[in-house]
């Protein structure tokens, strides 16, 4: 019998949701599993959002087997019980997906297991790291609104709308090479303070921090703001960023090892 090469293993954060208000379901647009698997060349896991009942050491169990980590975006919030924000309803949040991903973030940061972070994904790991949120950036003084225009046809709708500025220093520049680019804009939340040890790489016009890393973590360590998995095919800047984190992982995995791990801290 001949066995092949190990193909590493990404584990994607999933949502909770009940469907027809009976069925409850776990799930995750196949756009990230798609990016994960053509342009990191990884196999993609969704991770249920179930942590709440795992039994004691099932958030190590899963990192175990892990190679990397994607945090998704969503509709849903972080609730603001995390970051000492705020109470606020009439919103969708998602409390399970909460108590998966957020030890999940600290275990794989600690790790050095390469994680790549996106719109929810990037305030999950701000939160995770001991920083804090706008609940509602559209309503905080000095920012301009980004959540999706519902008015536009939904394709429209994740076309790239705003530049961002990229700062000299940091993983983000590393990647693209670019001191700007133009991206999509999904999100009512944003970061407010960034987590200790968390360094900006880029920002908008208006202020708002659209990328970090965390120069001293052992591995990979990535957030974005926007949803390079919907433009990973078309575009080449989001296509690099998922190449980029495949050669993390598969470093990490000890698959290709030839590339060398590509850290914020290099």
């Amino acid at each position: 019998m001949t066995v092949s090469s190990p193909v590493p293993i990404v584990g994607v954060s999933a949502c909770r949701r009940t469907y027809e208000n009976v069925f409850v379901v776990h799930w995750v647009m196949q756009r990230n599993l798609e990016a994960v698997l053509e342009s990191a060349g990884c196999v993609p896991l969704a991770i249920p959002a179930m942590a709440r009942h795992f039994p004691a050491g099932g958030i190590d169990s899963i990192l175990d087997r892990l190679d990397g980590l994607l945090l998704t975006g969503s509709p849903s919030n972080v609730e603001p019980h995390h970051y000492g924000g705020e109470p606020f309803e009439g919103d969708l949040n998602d409390p399970d997906r909460d108590a998966t991903t957020l030890p999940l973030i600290r275990g794989a940061v600690r790790r050095g297991i390469p994680v790549f972070a996106i719109c929810r994904g990037i305030q999950e790991l701000n939160v995770a790291m001991g920083g804090s949120l706008y609940g509602k950036l559209h309503e905080a003084p000095g920012h301009r609104d980004h959540r999706s225009d519902k008015t536009r046809p939904r394709g429209v709708r994740s076309a790239r709308q705003h530049p961002v500025s990229i700062a000299e220093q940091g993983l983000l520049r590393r990647i693209l090479g670019a001191g700007s680019v133009v991206v999509n804009t999904l999100h009512a939340q944003g970061i407010r303070e960034p987590a200790p040890g968390a360094r900006i790489n880029a920002v908008t016009d208006d202020g708002v921090v659209e990328a970090i890393d965390f120069p001293e973590s052992p591995g990979f360590v990535l957030g974005v703001q926007w949803h390079p998995e919907i433009t990973y095919d078309t575009d080449a800047n989001s296509r690099a960023l998922f190449e980029a984190f495949g050669a993390a992982v598969r470093a990490y995995a000890g698959v290709d090892t030839a590339g060398g791990l590509l850290t914020a801290a290099e």
